[in-house]
This record gives structure tokens, C-alpha cells and sequence, in this order.
């Protein structure tokens, strides 16, 4: 990611205060795996799950909100610290929009991150809407933002990259590291 963002990113991301995922098609490469017993299998990428931690670390909120209901997507975001992780969700604005009543917070501090047609609602009326690199086409048409990566390959990571950035977080935030 470049230093230096566009200003209408920078101010998009600056003011994000929630940072919402899909599942499948940005934290997985939207593939489903079945095992022969027909249990669900899923792939998180390592690179995600510390970028979505930092972006707690540093006081910005993080939801999951996915259409599909898998017990792998409940322990992965309890390992991670994932305290806002709704599941079943047809009408992923709805529960958006009960979740922003929640936090207190608008819509215009949420970055949403999706991949395909059932996250379009949600995100056209969020303050900064973002697309994986392999998103459907109609999202990527309406996402503020795409990332140069693909769901479950790293994209989630760089959305929280561009808001460590964007909140002038990411230079402190590295030092710890070194």
C-alpha cells in the first residue's frame, strides 16, 4: 500500500469506526470444502487474523456478518477476539443497521467489506465500501476501494492496513513489532 491515500480514501477511512466482513469470498476464497462425513471445512489466512486483532488493538471495532452459519467461523473469531459475529444473516443491512444502533454509531463509520450480490445493500450505504480483487463484478462497480489481493489470500489485511493508515496508526503500531 502506497504511503500516501487518495483524499477522498483517506477521509472515507479516517472516520471509520466499525470495519465488517463477510466470510466467505474475503476472510475464505469462497470455495466450500466438505469432508466425507460432511462436515464443512473452511481456509482462514493467517494475515487476516492479525490484522483484524490490530484493528481492535487500536480502538476500531470489527464484525463479521455472513448469510451462512458454520461452528469454524464461531471458533475462528473467538480466537481472534471477535466479539460481534452475526451468522444466518439474510438481511445483512438489517442487522447492520441493529449493530450500528448498538455501538451507536453511523453508517457512514463503517467500512464493509464484501464479495458478491447479497452484500451490495449493506454496503452502498456505508461510509467506505470495499471489494476483494476477485469480488463479483457489480460489487466491484459500487466499492469505493479494492483490494490488490483476493478474499482469503491476504484481502482483509490489507483493509486493515488502509485503515491503520488511514487513523495514523500504522507507523506506532508497526514500532511494536520491531
Amino acid at each position: 500500500m502506497s504511503d500516501r491515500l487518495p483524499a477522498e480514501l483517506h477521509d472515507r477511512a479516517a472516520a471509520v469506526r466499525l470495519a465488517v466482513f463477510d466470510v466467505d469470498g474475503v476472510l475464505t476464497d469462497g470455495r466450500l470444502w466438505y469432508s466425507e462425513d460432511q462436515r464443512e471445512l473452511k481456509a482462514f489466512h493467517v494475515h487476516d487474523g492479525l490484522g483484524l486483532k490490530r484493528l481492535l488493538a487500536n480502538g476500531i471495532e470489527v464484525a463479521i456478518i455472513t448469510a451462512r452459519m458454520s461452528h469454524l467461523v464461531t471458533e475462528r473469531m473467538a480466537e481472534l477476539g471477535v466479539a460481534h459475529v452475526y451468522q444466518g444473516q439474510k438481511d445483512k443491512l438489517a442487522c447492520l443497521n441493529q449493530l450500528c444502533d448498538a455501538l451507536r454509531l453511523s453508517l457512514d463509520q463503517v467500512c464493509y467489506t464484501g464479495d458478491d450480490l447479497p452484500d451490495l445493500r449493506a454496503m452502498l450505504r456505508c461510509g467506505l465500501a470495499v471489494a476483494p480483487a476477485n469480488a463479483q463484478p457489480a460489487v466491484h462497480a459500487r466499492a469505493h476501494w479494492t483490494t490488490r489481493r483476493n478474499g482469503g489470500e491476504g484481502a482483509a489485511r490489507e483493509v486493515c492496513e488502509l485503515l491503520l493508515q488511514a487513523h495514523g496508526r500504522a507507523e506506532a503500531e508497526l514500532a511494536q513489532w520491531l
